[in-house]
């Protein structure tokens, strides 16, 4: 297994004395990757951690691929600094039936074993519950830096969220894992995982943090309730146009943790940028290449000739430079406020008019979603058919 983009393998003595006992005993390691079903559909955020897994999958070992919905009743406090909305279980069933079917875009779903934690979680009772709860302590549990924080900002924290991290870590108890991933924020539960295996006596699993992919905005991590993310199972042009959005310092990011060019072909083609080649030619392969995953190579052929077309579609060969600089602290701007202060409308609210009217267009998509946000890097907007600006967001 590659460690390329990884942030971190705890701890990989003990993951190498697993794999050598695979090899030798030709038993696969159990590999646990588990997502609660939150939102009806996977982005590409949620594919760094899944194109790990479809690694270690073709090196034969047992991937499981495990639909959080009891925990979802919970709501994961994961960087949260408030307590999180728990999820009915209707929400959750609808968004559960989608799951599997995009994760197998990327999984190879002959060799997927897919389970539910209400298997295990349910039939635990008040009476498990309470004996699990017992295995953990709350200083331990306060050690846990959004609680830390939240504690003492004088937030509210409900008991509920103490049974989140425990009932992940009793997944693994469950499966048995020998390996589980996740995203960097998830460490404190992943190791949750090596604390309960030891307390149910079984040997603690190794776990892989992934790092957290940045949305479109190149700020905050892609996610769909900041409306930065690209869905697996978006049409091939809307995917493409989305890819081309990004700024060239995100792109680079992105191609270390989305593409499968190997690191060497990578640096050849940054080398070329930093010697003078377009920055779009880069992206234009990334998107092609993204698009091409989940759709085919006609698709996303078709996505770039139809890019192309709208790109000619009268936008001036000629048009006025503008700099606007990032929100406080560097945060990304809403599309409102970028078309005032770059005097493409009177004010922010008509700027969402604008939008409203389908008038506005960002690199010759139609921004239909006044909670836009644009990190830096630069854009061509266009306002009604003959205010056009390219901006730059430093």
């Amino acid at each position: 297994m590659s460690l390329r983009g990884c942030d971190e393998l705890i701890p990989q003595e003990d993951w190498l004395k697993k794999l050598a006992r695979s090899e030798a005993t030709g038993v696969p390691l159990r590999i646990k990757l588990g997502l609660d079903p939150t939102a009806p559909d996977i982005h590409i955020g949620h594919t760094v951690v899944l194109n790990k897994m479809r690694q270690l999958q073709d090196l034969g070992h047992t991937v499981i691929f495990l639909i959080g919905d009891f925990t979802s009743l919970i709501g994961d406090p994961s960087g949260r600094n408030s307590t999180r909305p728990p999820l009915t279980p209707e929400q959750i069933k609808f968004n559960a039936e989608t799951y599997y079917k995009q994760a197998s875009l990327v999984l190879d779903p002959s060799k997927t074993e897919i389970r539910y934690n209400s298997e295990w979680s349910e039939p635990l009772g008040a009476r498990g519950m309470i004996q699990l709860a017992s295995r953990y302590t709350v200083a331990r549990m306060m050690e846990r830096n959004d609680f830390h924080d939240r504690f003492h900002g004088g937030q509210s924290i409900a008991v509920h969220e103490f049974l989140y991290p425990l009932m992940q870590g009793y997944d693994s108890v469950a499966l048995k894992s020998d390996l589980e991933l996740g995203g960097t924020d998830q460490k404190f539960n992943l190791l949750m995982g090596r604390h309960l295996q030891a307390e149910y006596g079984q040997e603690p699993q190794c776990i892989l943090t992934m790092p957290l992919l940045e949305g479109l905005d190149g700020v905050e991590k892609m996610s769909k309730s900041k409306n930065n993310y690209i869905g697996i199972s978006e049409a091939p042009n809307t995917m493409f146009a989305k890819v081309l959005s990004i700024s060239d310092v995100l792109m680079w990011r992105w191609y270390t943790l989305l593409s499968f060019k190997s690191e060497a072909k990578i640096a050849a083609l940054k080398a070329e940028i930093e010697g003078g080649r377009n920055p779009k030619d880069a992206k234009v392969a990334l998107a092609k290449e993204i698009t091409a995953r989940f759709h085919s190579a006609a698709a996303a052929d078709a996505a770039e000739q139809d890019f192309n077309n709208r790109s000619k579609g009268g936008v001036p060969d000629e048009i006025a430079d503008v700099a606007v600089p990032l929100g406080e602290d560097g945060a990304a701007l809403s599309i409102g406020a970028l078309l005032k202060m770059a005097g493409l409308a009177a004010s922010s609210g008509e700027g969402n008019r604008l939008i409203d009217g389908g008038g506005v267009r960002v690199d010759s998509c139609v921004v239909s979603d006044k909670g836009l946000k644009l990190g830096a890097g630069t854009y061509v907007v266009q306002v009604g058919k003959r205010k056009f600006a390219r901006v730059t967001i430093a």
